[in-house]
């Protein structure tokens, strides 16, 4: 009988934005992680457009309406959510990897309610809701993760990572040598929060 191999550790990074977030799986051991997989994934329903901006389409609606919409939207992206983080661990997993933990780097977290502007006050509602959908879906497969803004990502991060900030855009840069499609902000920010959790997690 064959020697059952061991999965190699591995962390999930996201950058999360409207309807959608970059993820990143990086792999191996923490001070010499590699670039596993890189693909964008659905945080919404392609079937049902307005799904990528919830409060947006309820903003020309009357009150009780335009809630009523914004809450059905809603679910359908905690639906879409779900999915994407089961779809990610079920590839990770056929793949050989085991995944301990992930990170997210959001635009923002600022309170919505502090927002007075409607407009602004809706971009600030979907950024919450984006960000606690992929929260609820990893806490669901009992993922511990960290949240970033992204403003202030590269420095938390080189903290945790006990790395000069200089250094972990080298490593986060040489990571997309291995990638075939771009390697722009996006896959960037996903790959150092994958980074973190990929040495936090343990």
């Amino acid at each position: 009988m064959g020697k059952a191999i061991k999965a190699m550790p591995a962390a999930l990074g996201f950058r999360v934005k409207s309807g959608w977030a970059m993820a990143v799986l990086l792999a191996g051991p923490s001070n010499a992680p590699r670039l596993a997989t890189c693909q964008t994934v659905l945080l919404s329903d392609p079937k049902i457009p307005q799904s990528k901006q919830p409060y947006h389409a309820a903003l020309d609606l009357p009150g009780e309406e335009g809630k009523a919409i914004a809450k059905e939207l809603g679910r359908v992206v905690v639906s879409a959510a779900k999915e994407s983080v089961k779809e990610l661990l079920k590839q990770a997993d056929a793949n050989g990897y085991r995944v301990a933990g992930a990170g997210l780097v959001v635009g923002s977290l600022v309170d919505p309610a502090t927002l007075h502007n409607e407009h602004i006050r809706a971009h600030g509602l979907e950024g919450r809701l984006f960000r606690t959908a992929l929260e609820d879906a990893l806490r669901e497969q009992k993922l511990r993760y960290k949240v970033f803004v992204e403003k202030d990502a590269l420095s938390t991060a080189s903290a945790l990572l006990q790395v000069s900030a200089a250094k972990a855009k080298r490593v986060i840069a040489s990571l997309g040598d291995s990638h075939e499609g771009a390697w722009r902000a996006e896959e960037k920010l996903a790959a150092l929060a994958a980074w973190v959790a990929l040495t936090t997690s343990g």
